[in-house]
């Protein structure tokens, strides 16, 4: 079977990983590049055995797929163009930064005939995938995702720059159970939008997710918390490790002086793997025939409707 080919827009932070990946590619051929910063593009394609392509329309007359790195706000403008040229789409996240705007590429898709997914990357991480056989019924999340300030991604706030991550897999997590309360709170310490915020949401079936995300702290943390009836599971999504503390059958009755009395420690095996590479290698997949899409673009709509529900709660208070 011939190789897709497919093109990248938008090689800056992300972008150039994309790219990257889709070079050594067995199931795609990445066609070229595109830039409206051409040195860096022309930097990016030269790096990686590709074409730079001053002009999106001739780069989306050679493909039949791309995958989309561009800044947040121009997400939805951008994706419209490729739809409506018949292409394949992976946007990274988030879909857009409005329902309207989302809305407006899942229709385009659909009247093209298309598919549309979303690059939610966590899902792939290698602690996420290697916790999937040990989840059940979670009732409580305690996410924290921290990183150093950098202007990219500043354009938006936090919420739809980091913590829409977490939301996404929170949403995964809990199987289409539907929300019933959102509490936010927030505050813009180094750019114009909420740089650090804090949101409790929970669920209309019992659940109830703490999430904290910041980008003005001076070190990287990605950990995830998972805590339900049998046990609970500690992930550390940066290091793509982790643990189940699994309750014993057989533990006494009454209460235990420590944890490790009535839990056994069940070390995550984590599949080998680039979470970003996995994602693309499924995205091209699922273009040529696998029935499991990285994230659908409705999924990549919850994820945003619920960023922008923290927004409006954060903005409330």
């Amino acid at each position: 079977m011939s190789r897709i080919p497919i093109g990248v827009i938008g090689v800056g932070a992300l972008g150039r990983h994309h790219a990257r990946h889709l070079a050594t590619s067995t199931v795609a051929r990445l066609v070229g590049v595109h830039d409206l910063d051409a040195a860096r593009g022309r930097e990016v394609a030269d790096s990686v055995g590709t074409r730079f392509y001053p002009d999106l329309d001739a780069l989306l007359q050679d493909t039949e797929a791309v995958t989309i790195a561009v800044p947040t706000p121009v997400h939805a403008a951008v994706g419209l163009r490729a739809l409506e040229r018949g292409q394949a789409v992976l946007m990274e996240k988030p879909l857009a930064v409005t329902i309207a705007e989302a809305d407006a590429l899942i229709a385009a898709a659909a009247r093209r005939g298309v598919p549309l997914v979303v690059g939610h990357v966590e899902r792939f991480n290698r602690a996420v995938r290697a916790a999937a056989p040990y989840l059940g019924d979670i009732k409580y999340f305690e996410s924290t995702r921290l990183a150093p300030f950098q202007a990219r991604g500043s354009d938006v706030a936090v919420i739809l720059d980091l913590m829409i991550h977490d939301l996404d897999l929170v949403l995964h997590l809990t199987r289409g159970d539907p929300v019933s309360d959102v509490r936010a709170s927030g505050v813009a310490v180094l750019s114009p939008h909420i740089d650090v915020a804090n949101a409790r949401v929970e669920f209309q079936g019992g659940g109830v997710a703490n999430i904290t995300a910041s980008r003005v702290a001076r070190d990287r943390v990605r950990k995830l918390r998972l805590f339900q009836p049998n046990g609970y599971l500690s992930l550390d999504l940066a290091a793509g490790t982790g643990l189940f503390m699994r309750l014993r059958g057989d533990r006494p009755a009454g209460p235990a002086s420590n944890l490790e009395d009535v839990a056994e420690v069940v070390p995550l095996e984590a599949p080998e793997g680039d979470a970003l590479g996995a994602e693309l290698e499924s995205f091209v997949r699922f273009l040529r025939g696998d029935p499991n899409p990285v994230v659908t673009a409705l999924e990549g709509r919850a994820a945003l409707a619920l960023a922008l529900q923290v927004s409006e709660a954060v903005a409330g208070r």
